[in-house]
């Protein structure tokens, strides 16, 4: 429980990007207030990668590690709950809790994360983040020469098989109905060998998480260990929506070049707005976030 309901900046979102931004704040001595609900997108992932110092940690290490690290700073507390209402007034924005709790701040730091919307394939929601996965660059090195689908269609099952391709010689691309590609994009997959299923992935059969076969809509049942998927996403909180937070055509929270969104005194970071979904983007963008709205309340008061 919070010890006062008055701070000077109120971040809504706990993990890699809202700590972060925390940590700069707190280095500056500002008043802040972190509320989280304790359910990161990446909980089930059982290992970090592609993070300096950090490679191949559990991201629940790392997590506590950092809330552990930003708490020494004294003018920062942590609230485990869920916001679920904002309102702007003339002091800034008043926030409350499911359990009714209400907060005052002058700046609103929305670190919530997305919200992935998972396809309608038994099995699939189990093996996401371990075995059925969205980035090379996370995943890929672990995933390396291994038989390999991506389940996505057009311009992204494109731009996934032209970066798995440096990771493995077999991969199949799941369309899960009739392909969209062009005369030049079938010309790149023959080239280097990439197959096209066209029909839908009904089940995926696993083992705690590991993939073992894919179980077409046919009946056919194909062995393969590694998938990558684009997935549909959602923002994890609609409180940036409601506020007046202009989303980006993708989804994503717009914000400029200082993580500002197009409402004044309200700034994102981390996978809610921008499309470089790695725990060492989220570190940074919220690292960048906090000191943007260091910058912004020295600028009123100096």
């Amino acid at each position: 429980m919070a010890k006062e309901n008055n701070f000077q900046v109120v971040i809504i979102g706990g993990s890699y990007a809202g700590l972060s931004a925390a940590m700069a704040l707190g280095r500056s001595l500002r008043s802040v207030l972190v509320i989280d609900s304790g359910l990161p997108c990446n909980r089930q992932t059982p290992h970090s990668h592609n993070f300096l110092t950090q490679d191949g940690q559990k991201p629940g290490a790392i997590a506590a590690k950092a809330k552990e690290e930003v708490l020494k700073y004294s003018t920062v507390q942590f609230l485990n709950g869920l916001a679920v209402g904002c309102e702007k007034n003339e002091g800034g924005f008043q926030i409350t809790t499911q359990k009714g709790e209400a907060f005052q701040t002058k700046k609103l730091i929305f670190a919530t994360g997305i919200h992935d919307i998972m396809p309608n394939i038994c099995g699939f929601a189990e093996c996401w983040g371990i075995s059925v996965v969205h980035c090379p660059y996370c995943h890929g090195f672990e995933l390396k020469n291994q038989k390999t689908g991506i389940l996505a269609n057009g311009p992204r099952a494109v731009h996934l098989a032209s970066l798995v391709n440096n990771l493995t010689n077999d991969i199949t691309i799941f369309t899960m109905g009739k392909a969209d590609f062009s005369a030049e994009d079938l010309s790149k997959f023959s080239k280097h060998n990439i197959k096209i299923v066209e029909t839908n992935i009904a089940e995926i059969e696993h083992e705690n998480g590991q993939l073992n076969h894919l179980v077409l809509d046919d009946g056919s049942r194909l062995n393969y260990t590694a998938l990558y998927a684009a997935v549909p996403f959602t923002q994890h909180s609609d409180l940036p929506h409601a506020l007046g937070c202009e989303l980006t055509e993708q989804g994503y929270i717009s914000i400029d070049n200082f993580q500002s969104t197009t409402v004044k005194g309200i700034y994102a970071c981390g996978d809610n707005s921008g499309m470089m979904r790695a725990v060492a983007n989220a570190v940074y963008s919220g690292n960048f976030a906090g000191a943007m709205v260091n910058k912004e309340l020295t600028d009123q008061q100096f």
